[in-house]
């Protein structure tokens, strides 16, 4: 028999944390990271039992951010940053299978790996709308994860150290019935300054340079109002926000 158990239910958030809880994994993450996240938590006015997140990652600067908020807020403020332990790949877009290359676009979590090849892992929904509608390429690739270890083709290492604290994050906002967990992944810091400075950078690659003027929409709008996107995209793969 087939259970499906939906995020805002009470019972199934406490069964999430409980199936979490069976992985040694995991509550070796608990044992030693629990009391700092709280603390964390509690220094900007929130709790593990009503906390939702939203992720950012800067590839070009190697950092990736958690932002945080009630349950029942609308603005985020950022708590925590971590460094990115290593990279693959160049700056843009991943497009094709094999490409070695960090996505760059609007995701969320749409997987918890207790028990990774990389001791804890958060999985990316890439390829998305926007991805499959830019890519002419027969198979896009997958499996794109926040992970631990410090080795990647593709996805975003933290270490085994900190992926335990960047997991259990998501797993309270997950049992706090946060079913879409927003993970944004940009080029780099896209300030106006930085803009133009990659923009003079790649200015032989204009397609490259119009992707990432669509990306800066939607990073700016996140900046000015910490608060999640709301994006859609249209016939040509471009986010709409």
């Amino acid at each position: 028999m087939l259970v499906i158990i939906c995020c805002n239910n009470v019972l199934a958030q406490q069964d999430f944390l409980s199936q979490q809880k069976k992985y040694a994994r995991v509550r070796t993450a608990f044992s030693e990271k629990e009391q700092s996240i709280a603390e964390n938590l509690r220094k900007n006015g929130l709790t593990s039992d009503d906390v939702h997140i939203l992720i950012t990652a800067y590839k070009a600067e190697k950092k990736l951010e958690i932002y945080a908020k009630k349950k029942n807020e609308t603005d985020y403020k950022l708590i925590a940053v971590y460094d990115v332990c290593s990279s693959s790949g160049k700056l843009g877009p991943k497009r094709k299978q094999g490409d070695n290359q960090v996505p760059e676009g609007f995701y969320n979590i749409d997987r918890f790996n207790p028990a990774s090849n990389f001791y804890l892992s958060l999985g990316i929904n890439y390829p998305n709308q926007s991805d499959k509608k830019k890519s002419n390429a027969s198979n896009l690739g997958g499996d794109i994860f926040i992970h631990g270890a410090c080795v990647t083709i593709g996805c975003l290492p933290m270490t085994d150290d900190k992926i335990k604290e960047i997991y259990l994050y998501a797993v309270f906002a997950r049992n706090n019935g946060q079913s879409n967990i927003p993970v944004y992944i940009f080029p780099f810091r896209m300030t106006d300054a930085n803009f133009q400075a990659y923009e003079k950078r790649y200015v032989q690659h204009q397609t490259l340079i119009d992707f990432w003027t669509n990306l800066k929409t939607g990073y700016d709008k996140f900046i000015l109002h910490k608060k999640e996107l709301k994006e859609t995209v249209d016939k040509a793969g471009n986010y709409l926000f």
